[in-house]
């Protein structure tokens, strides 16, 4: 070990660099007086390593200006992650929809695009699609592996910390043996992070959305499946296995319908995607959607209203019992039922207020998620920022060595 003044000297300034990346990855994009703030280190200091980043490529000024301060100065110029730090691969499995997504470390979209794929089929065939799909953008967009900093994986369904496969053999059989990281990661010869879908969601509205400056959140995915992603002290709580956060197979009903986990009466089937249209279909056509659903709500099915009226209901007496447990104080509504808006929040809250203990009613603000269908491929993004802050500095490490090598 170099216990020298100079070796001290250069490990501090290691250490200081590698806060303001991992600042300026998280955010996105800051000026040099919020970098302060947020690292701790002076603004002088800042100002000395955004200047060894800029003259190794690594970071760039933009055109934008930040708000200005709280004097009501001159705005500051925002810095962000130059393209060529790196860039983020995202990768969401979804019901029915597979989705990949390239951004730059400054969370620009570089390149996007989404394929229809059942999560029911064979899995190994899943994976070579998303493989195949990823090589294919990064071709378009004139990347190479070297550029990529890691992948990120979304997969509607826990995934087991001990062996890196879903955790529940009923839920996605086919996907039950395979360590869904070390597969992708084995096809694409990149490091890959994996986790569900409803993790994620709670990464991306506790990083970029909603639920930004909350420690205690709960995100719930309300689509095909119904799941929460859970945010505990500010970090995402999988609990022992990965298995926390699966409220939509909470039993509901009793006598209700058996659940594709071989349950009965999960939240899922009640208050589900399918769980809702299939109440509907019997008065409204067979070949109704949950598209179809929302739409008619919206101008005014009464039908309609009901049943997401009532998917509501079920959701939030759920929801109760993980306020009195967890004691959430924010609950970011996402998924495709989030589209129904107050329709649907509107009873969850009430069923909320009725069934939790009265404090924790009073605790949690409940909204609706602002990411949209983007939100599991940030939530992937911030994965990978989190996991992979090493390679990051790994690879400014490089690029500043690069610089300063005389040609």
């Amino acid at each position: 070990m170099d216990r020298s003044p100079t070796g001290s000297l250069a490990s501090l300034r290691e250490r200081n660099r590698r806060r303001v990346i991992n600042a300026l990855s998280e955010r996105g994009a800051a000026s040099r007086a919020e970098l302060s703030r947020i690292t701790g280190l002076s603004r002088s200091t800042i100002s000395t390593l955004i200047a060894d980043l800029q003259a190794a490529g690594l970071v760039t000024e933009r055109s934008d200006a930040a708000p200005g301060g709280a004097q009501g100065g001159r705005p500051g110029v925002l810095v962000a992650l130059d393209r060529s730090a790196g860039v983020v691969v995202a990768v969401d499995f979804g019901h029915r929809r597979l989705r990949v997504t390239i951004y730059d470390l400054a969370h620009n979209v570089l390149i996007e695009t989404a394929r229809d794929l059942d999560i029911t089929a064979p899995a190994q065939a899943s994976l070579d699609t998303a493989a195949k799909l990823v090589e294919e953008l990064l071709a378009e967009a004139g990347l190479g592996h070297a550029d990529v900093v890691g992948v990120g994986m979304g997969l509607p369904g826990p995934i087991s910390r001990d062996t890196g496969t879903l955790g529940s053999a009923t839920i996605l059989p086919s996907w039950n043996t395979i360590p869904v990281a070390a597969a992708m990661g084995d096809r694409l010869g990149l490091p890959v992070f994996a986790d569900n879908d409803a993790n994620l969601g709670a990464l991306a509205e506790t990083t970029f959305g909603a639920a930004r400056g909350a420690s205690e959140v709960a995100y719930l995915k309300l689509s095909s499946g119904i799941g929460a992603g859970l945010v505990v002290g500010g970090r995402l709580f999988r609990g022992a296995n990965g298995t926390a956060g699966e409220i939509g197979h909470t039993m509901t009903d009793p006598n209700g319908l058996v659940c594709r986990c071989g349950n009965r009466g999960c939240l899922e089937t009640l208050a589900g995607e399918l769980g809702i249209v299939d109440v509907l279909r019997r008065s409204h056509g067979t070949d109704l959607t949950l598209d179809d659903v929302l739409r008619l709500a919206a101008e005014g099915d009464l039908g309609c209203r009901r049943a997401i009226a009532d998917a509501g209901g079920h959701i939030g007496r759920a929801t109760a019992a993980l306020c009195n447990l967890v004691n959430p104080e924010r609950i970011v509504v996402g998924g495709s039922l989030s589209a129904a808006g107050e329709m649907l929040l509107g009873p969850l809250r009430s069923a909320i207020e009725r069934h939790a203990v009265p404090s924790a009613a009073r605790d949690v603000t409940i909204v609706r998620g602002e990411l949209g269908s983007r939100t599991e491929t940030l939530g992937a993004l911030a994965l990978v920022i989190a996991e992979s802050d090493r390679l990051v500095t790994h690879r400014a490490r490089e690029s500043t060595i690069r610089a300063r090598v005389p040609s």
